[in-house]
């Protein structure tokens, strides 16, 4: 990590829904909690808790040196509304599998 820069991931016990249009896209009891230098806490949520039947993978990729490649899908109406780190680098390696929405609802 560069200097002053830090993520941790904790697994949470909070309840997470994502919705969007009135859809449930995803629900979780399960989800990991990423708080990274500069940014939002967020809330990655494992893949069999999201509804990927819905959701359409996007051209979007994007690099972060400290997570590694993203990858993104989208709905219709809201491009790269989600992403995930498929292969994610070693220090981060509990983010696979799961992935993270923009806006989520925590309950």
């Amino acid at each position: 990590m560069a200097e002053g820069h830090t993520i941790t991931i904790e697994q949470g016990t909070q309840h997470v829904r994502v919705t969007h249009g009135g859809q449930v896209l995803a629900e979780s009891d399960r989800p990991l909690v990423m708080r990274e230098t500069g940014c939002p806490d967020r809330y990655y949520l494992p893949a069999e808790d999201v509804r990927l039947d819905l959701l359409t993978p996007s051209e979007t990729h994007t690099y972060c040196p400290f997570k590694g490649t993203a990858a993104y899908w989208s709905l219709p109406d809201a491009p790269d509304l989600v992403w995930a780190y498929p292969d994610p680098k070693p220090d981060v390696s509990a983010l696979k599998d799961h992935l993270c929405f923009y806006d989520v609802e925590v309950v």
